[in-house]
């Protein structure tokens, strides 16, 4: 096996149901994953729209998810610092936490849930920016599972 994410609201490739967008609830997806590389500290996670007008949208930014994490449950709290362990940056709404699909009309848009292994924790304060995360992996990156779906409206 090798290091992947799932989640049971949907599937790879497919659409996220509107529970889960800005026309919904618009609550996170639960959330699993399975063979993260030996030597995780922790993983970071990364949603983001490369389909947006103008350029990439961030939907959502967790880091410092404890090595031991394997889910994150459906609704996570939107929240700088997560209970249980982890902290949420801010996403391009800009707000702290999940914000959801929120495509304009046409064409479904593309979302990847790109999660981090990553051999050390990053430290960041809970609000960082998907710059400031991605900067401070650099060179901690041990791999990398991806999750797209789509959504459109």
């Amino acid at each position: 096996m090798s290091f992947s994410i799932s989640s049971p609201s949907f599937q790879n490739g497919k659409d996220i149901p509107k529970k889960f967008t800005c026309d919904g609830e618009d609550v996170s997806p639960a959330l699993s994953w399975t063979d993260p590389p030996p030597g995780s500290k922790s993983f970071a996670l990364i949603a983001e729209d490369p389909d947006a007008p103008r350029g990439t949208w961030t939907h959502w930014v967790l880091f410092d998810l404890p090595s031991t994490t394997t889910t994150l449950p459906e609704g996570v709290p939107k929240v700088g610092d997560l209970p249980g362990g982890g902290r949420q940056g801010v996403n391009d709404f800009p707000k702290i936490g999940y914000g959801g699909p929120c495509p304009p009309p046409g064409k479904p848009h593309r979302y990847f849930f790109k999660l981090y292994a990553l051999d050390n924790q990053l430290k960041l304060k809970a609000g960082a920016s998907k710059q400031e995360v991605e900067q401070s992996m650099q060179n901690h990156i041990l791999g990398k599972a991806e999750l797209m779906g789509k959504y459109g409206r």
